[in-house]
């Protein structure tokens, strides 16, 4: 296969779609497979915890190696063109199998993924957990509203789970490892496609490392994160048919790469239906592309008409997007053009850590990342006017760093665009970028060495060893996030390192105080707490979410948040009772309290960016005399009180 920046994409025909998309499906399979064997394997040895032994740390690079090794016999067969298909079955089979080794083993003790049910994970895991219970398109949290958060990873999750009988948390460890399996071979596959097969393989194993290491413990974004550069390349293809310099025939040109128009719709749709900050960049990088492509093409045309190509391109690739995007979307969308706007803007872009007040720059590094990523900065430039793949990563790259300058800049109006987020996205560019340039400083310095064997064995030996030790450190780099796996409660009431359960280990009986005294189905029911992690794992609805930043703007956080801190002022159980039905929202059916030495609390938070952190926590206290009265139902479980609007004598 010839390097793309000597040729155009051309329309595909229907065979060699048929082709490609039953590489894709035999790819997807062999995914699938791999990580299920091997995470059934891992199942069934009783693993010391991660964060008490390095026996799972040990047998880790061992399984990485094996994998290492079988991908590295794949590039060699492919290089060689020999056992053709073959090769390409044991790259896949190796890709999920490293994927599976590196996050599985560390994870063979615990039932929870990376970060356990901490902070970010619970709302992952409510949502998985939501969508488990029912295939609704609903709200993670809030009753009676449409999903705000793009829920094609969850849903698709939740249908498994559902189909397997498992709950919605326990199906997250899973799904997330064997997710980003299946995402890796179909990175690969595309790079199959726009690249030679071996360098495919070498460059879709430095990108999946990457996003292992710095994107996995955000599994519904990884999943684009690694579909990210092999998606621009191809972009680049729809809109370098009419960007070259000094051509007079570029309206036959234009006519060329609709396949690469439409691939690149299907990816930003993708993006839009999984994560909207990835759909975000993907979009910008995608229309800085174009408007490049069409300035090039004006230049070369003598006239703006020669970039209306250029600019019907832009619009079906958006076009397509947006039918793609409102599988997911149309709900909310249907819902806010039907007369119920968002009453607020919400506050998730409030939030700028350190990470996001600044550019990051890991080519200055001292690290094996830093290094790949100097390789790939150097290459990007130099490459920058004879090569469509380092015209593409490198147009990826300067929208990255574009976004992260309109962030910081918007902080100056009180808000911003999340950049530090897009980190990975930075890494995984770069990382594409140093792969292909490894591949050709090693030919160059292979040339200048007039073709010395030894001197290709030690380039061959410096890459191998170098992406062994990048894969076998990836569990120190996620040490914080794999320790908080063991260390939460789960689901069962459990802690996988063996030590006491916290409070989560009361949640199953304060489950069953629910359905004994509410009846009914648990996504009948609007619960108020504040632990919510319970409802993470117990599909109920809640009364308000754990943070304005991951409320729906539908859900009016404030206005509930000002609702609950009233309630403790009222004088009687009756007007409480009458208060809760005044509500313009579905009033709780419950109330889970904790124990406190002047009443029942909650303990919520409300949103103070510029800080950082940028959550201040309260704790709002109820009088008990609120709650005596026949109409309510007092029970005390553990640290919990929970508080049933039964209309019935306790």
């Amino acid at each position: 296969m010839t390097d793309a920046s000597s040729t155009t994409i051309p329309v595909a025909p229907l065979r060699k779609i048929a082709t490609t998309a039953g590489r894709l499906t035999m790819a997807v399979v062999v995914a699938i497979v791999v990580s299920a064997v091997g995470l059934f394997a891992f199942a069934r040895v009783q693993w010391p915890a991660f964060n008490s032994s390095n026996v799972t740390q040990a047998v880790t690079t061992v399984m990485q190696f094996a994998a290492l090794a079988a991908l590295g016999l794949s590039i060699y067969l492919l290089r060689r063109r020999r056992w053709v298909t073959g090769a390409r079955v044991l790259s896949w089979a190796a890709l999920s199998g490293l994927v599976t080794a590196t996050l599985g083993m560390p994870l063979a003790a615990t039932r929870l993924y990376l970060h356990g049910i901490s902070v970010d994970q619970e709302f992952r895991t409510q949502f998985l957990t939501r969508l488990t219970d029912s295939a609704a398109l609903r709200d993670m949290n809030y009753a009676d509203l449409p999903s705000f958060y793009p829920a094609g990873w969850f849903w698709i999750g939740g249908r498994v789970a559902n189909l397997l009988g498992m709950d919605g948390w326990e199906a997250f460890k899973p799904y997330a490892i064997g997710s980003l399996a299946v995402a890796a071979v179909v990175a690969l596959v595309l790079w199959s496609e726009l690249v030679r097969s071996d360098l495919a393989v070498l460059a879709a194993t430095a990108t999946t490392l990457v996003v292992l290491a710095y994107g996995s413990p955000e599994p519904y974004g990884a999943v684009i994160a690694v579909l990210v550069a092999p998606a621009l390349v191809l972009a680049w293809g729809a809109f370098a048919p009419v960007r070259v310099s000094g051509s007079s025939d570029y309206r036959k040109r234009a006519r060329q790469g609709w396949g690469a128009v439409v691939g690149t719709g299907l990816f930003l749709g993708l993006a839009a239906t999984f994560y909207t900050l990835y759909l975000g960049i993907a979009a910008f990088a995608v229309t800085v592309m174009a408007v490049v492509a069409a300035y090039l093409a004006r230049r070369a045309g003598e006239s703006w008409r020669a970039a209306l190509p250029v600019l019907t391109r832009l619009v079906v690739m958006a076009a397509i997007a947006v039918l793609v995007a409102l599988i997911v979307w149309a709900p909310f969308v249907f819902d806010v053009l039907g007369g119920n706007p968002p009453s607020e803007s919400g506050t998730a872009t409030h939030y700028l850590p350190d990470a996001g007040a600044r550019l990051p720059l890991p080519m200055f590094h001292m690290s094996l990342i830093g290094l790949l990523s100097l390789l790939g900065t150097v290459w990007l430039v130099g490459r920058a006017s004879s090569s469509h793949r380092a015209q593409a990563l490198g147009l990826g790259v300067i929208a990255v760093y574009l976004w992260y300058l309109a962030s910081m800049a918007l902080t100056a109006v009180g808000n911003t665009l999340l950049a530090f987020r897009l980190e990975v996205i930075l890494l995984v560019l770069l990382a594409a970028a140093g792969a292909f340039a490894f591949v050709d400083f090693s030919r160059w310095i292979s040339l200048a060495t007039s073709e010395n064997p030894r001197v290709r064995r030690v380039l061959v030996a410096v890459g191998a060893l170098g992406a062994l030790a990048f894969a076998q450190n990836i569990p120190q780099v996620l040490a914080g996030e794999i320790t908080v796996a063991y260390t939460d409660t789960d689901g069962a009431g459990e802690r996988a390192d063996q030590r006491p359960a916290g409070a989560a280990s009361y949640y199953a009986e304060v489950d069953d105080v629910l359905l004994s005294q509410l009846g009914g189905e648990r996504d009948d029911h609007v619960v108020l707490t504040a632990d919510t992690s319970f409802l993470a794992y117990y599909p109920y609805f809640g009364f308000q979410a754990l943070t304005s930043h991951y409320a729906n703007p539908l859900a009016e956080f404030s206005a509930r948040a000002a609702a609950i801190e009233e309630w403790p002022e009222l004088s009687s159980p009756g007007e409480l009772l009458a208060a809760w039905e005044e509500l313009p929202w579905r009033a709780p059916d419950a109330v889970v309290f904790r124990q406190g030495a002047e009443g029942y609390t909650l303990r919520l938070a409300e949103d103070v960016y510029p800080n950082d952190p940028n959550v201040r926590r309260y704790t709002v206290t109820f009088p008990k005399e609120l709650f005596d009265d026949p109409r309510f139902t007092v029970t005390e479980v553990g640290p919990f009180v929970v508080v049933t609007a039964t209309g019935e004598p306790a």
